[in-house]
């Protein structure tokens, strides 16, 4: 039996480059060459190739074909990894599935949970106070941003909302005391504050400590408002 390289690669369903390609990186040993310095393949070599085209398709890579060696026709425990990892892949996938569906049905934001996606797709927010919630939702335990996103669900842009995100800087006292006393009364902080009595409560938990949560919130409120909203959100908590 002598095939040349074309033939190989016909019989086994694929390239001379992945030929050629196999001898590079040491999968395919190299054949005797005829007398007139063709390569002369045999059943042996088909049968390594057909070996290594099913087990890249199932998943495996050359580097681990390469680390099976060529005796093992039957390479259970990498196989078994294999499976394990496909397992996964799949079970990631369909939690994926699960995520898109319901960005899809809801038209929901992509850069928070799918729980708190579906609250704020409905929650009209303005862009700060958006940014802010995306921000939590990074910071937050996930009872704390339960919480946060239960009382997101009845928002709506009050009057003392909209006059807060206008609010310049150079604001007056009244106006700062009014807007505080205005904000507090609104549902959604009333629902918050009678969760979390304290103000920092809502960061008890946090996986990265109350202290980081603090300090980040502390950076993203001044990056986010001026000095006049801050005094007044200082004062709403107060």
């Amino acid at each position: 039996m002598a095939w040349s390289t074309s033939q190989l690669a016909d019989l086994a369903g694929t390239t001379l480059r992945t030929i050629r390609h196999y001898h590079d990186v040491g999968l395919l040993a190299q054949p005797e060459r005829r007398a007139n310095g063709y390569k002369s393949y045999g059943v042996p070599h088909l049968v390594r190739v057909l070996r290594i085209k099913r087990l890249t398709n199932l998943g495996l890579s050359l580097a681990q074909i390469a680390d099976l060696g060529d005796a093992d026709e039957h390479p259970g425990e990498a196989l078994r990894l294999l499976d394990a990892e496909l397992a996964a892949t799949i079970e990631r996938l369909r939690r994926a599935r699960a995520e898109l569906a319901l960005l899809l049905s809801r038209e929901a934001p992509t850069d928070l949970p799918p729980d708190v996606a579906a609250v704020i797709a409905e929650a009209d927010l303005s862009p700060r106070d958006r940014s802010v919630t995306v921000v939590l939702a990074q910071l937050l335990s996930p009872e704390a941003l339960s919480v946060y996103a239960g009382a997101l669900g009845g928002y709506s842009k009050d009057p003392v909302v909209v006059e807060f995100d206008a609010l310049p800087v150079d604001a007056d006292e009244g106006t700062r005391q009014r807007l505080a006393e205005g904000l507090r009364a609104l549902p959604l902080v009333k629902e918050v504050h009678a969760a979390f009595p304290d103000p920092a409560g809502v960061y008890a938990g946090a996986p990265r400590g109350e202290e980081f949560v603090m300090r980040t919130m502390g950076e993203v409120l001044v990056e986010l408002y001026n000095e006049a909203q801050i005094d007044v959100l200082v004062r709403m908590n107060g």
